[in-house]
């Protein structure tokens, strides 16, 4: 029997019990050694209509046992493990869309990653197991998908170097994003928040400067960028403000990425006219593709990007539901790791 942290609701995540998974010949089993909360994993509005669940998709660990026709990875091997992963057969893939292939919005492992042990299916196996460098941490290996989706945004938006960056939230995500902006040669990197805590984080981990949410930002993105709106707006927060403002924050020939969901229904009114006549980018994304993933791995690997200064809390997996209410208040949080086997 093993462990495991049963989500109900944001409020109510219990530990439980259930039997350590069964293996398949092509199958890998992995003690999970570190498990990242990710914001999506508070999006109760999401995350509920599947509820009781065992959540949980930032994930490093140790193969402790393989299927007889697993020969690429073997016992005691350290690794991340990507719990959805492409066909890399579909039109999709084959255009470079990974993120819109329905396997890798249909595949995951089993049960998820806030347990003692998980089961990796044969497809995961065999293109979404990485093994992690000998100089990279447990907790490192949690940032590989988050960083990873990151990785994605950036390059979909296509940041160049010099170019302004205003991120919209400065939670988890956007700290991320602010990060990479930095180490890829972003010019003025500007950041909003509502929260001191992640003001102050902000600019900790790249930010030139930080603007409180409450403010007018385009009137202060001006007043910090030399007078002109961002090259790049990066909305990492939910609410439609943020949203709002980043329409209203970007300059002609600009983009808007849209990182983080809305609430479902949620619509938002876009200024077609003056998109068109000034030539702005207003574009989604979605997750990493493993390309993304092995970027993801070499810059935090080189220390670009310092994710190990952005842990607050790790807790036993006793603790998880301390670690959801952390992350979902979003106070004095950043990043929370949940250890399934202990410090």
């Amino acid at each position: 029997m093993m462990r495991v942290a049963m989500y109900y609701n944001n409020r109510d995540v219990r530990i439980e019990e259930m039997a350590v998974p069964e293996i398949g010949p092509g199958e890998m089993l992995v003690k999970v050694m570190s498990s990242g909360i990710c914001g999506s994993d508070v999006m109760e509005w999401y995350r509920i209509k599947k509820a009781p669940i065992v959540l949980g998709h930032e994930i490093a660990g140790e193969v402790v046992k393989t299927g007889e026709h697993v020969k690429q990875y073997k016992v005691g091997d350290r690794v991340f493990v990507s719990h959805h992963i492409p066909c890399n057969t579909c039109r999709y893939c084959l255009t470079g869309n990974h993120t819109a292939c329905e396997t890798l919005h249909t595949t995951n492992f089993f049960p998820g990653g806030f347990a003692e042990y998980l089961r990796v299916p044969e497809l995961n196996v065999d293109r979404g197991v990485f093994v992690l460098p000998d100089e990279m941490s447990f907790d490192q290996g949690t940032f590989i998908e988050p960083l990873a989706c990151v990785v994605r945004g950036q390059r979909v938006a296509r940041l160049l170097p010099g170019q302004s960056v205003l991120v919209l939230g400065s939670g988890m995500s956007g700290l991320l994003h602010i990060a990479l902006a930095k180490a890829l040669g972003a010019g003025r990197i500007l950041a909003t928040d509502i929260n001191k805590h992640r003001l102050d984080a902000a600019k900790k981990f790249g930010a030139d400067a930080a603007i409180n949410a409450s403010e007018n930002v385009p009137a202060k993105v001006k007043e910090l960028n030399d007078g002109r709106l961002a090259d790049l707006a990066i909305v990492c927060a939910g609410a439609l403000p943020a949203f709002e403002q980043a329409l209203q924050s970007v300059d002609r020939g600009g983009t808007i990425l849209c990182f983080a969901p809305t609430q479902p229904g949620v619509n938002l009114p876009v200024p077609i006219n003056d998109f068109w006549r000034n030539g702005i980018t207003l574009l989604p994304s979605y997750g990493g593709s493993p390309a993304d993933l092995m970027v993801a791995i070499d810059l935090i690997h080189a220390g670009r990007v310092p994710v190990e200064d952005m842990i607050t809390h790790r807790l036993p997996l006793d603790e998880a539901g301390k670690g959801f209410k952390l992350v979902a208040e979003a106070s004095d949080s950043i990043k929370v790791i949940l250890l399934p086997h202990g410090k």
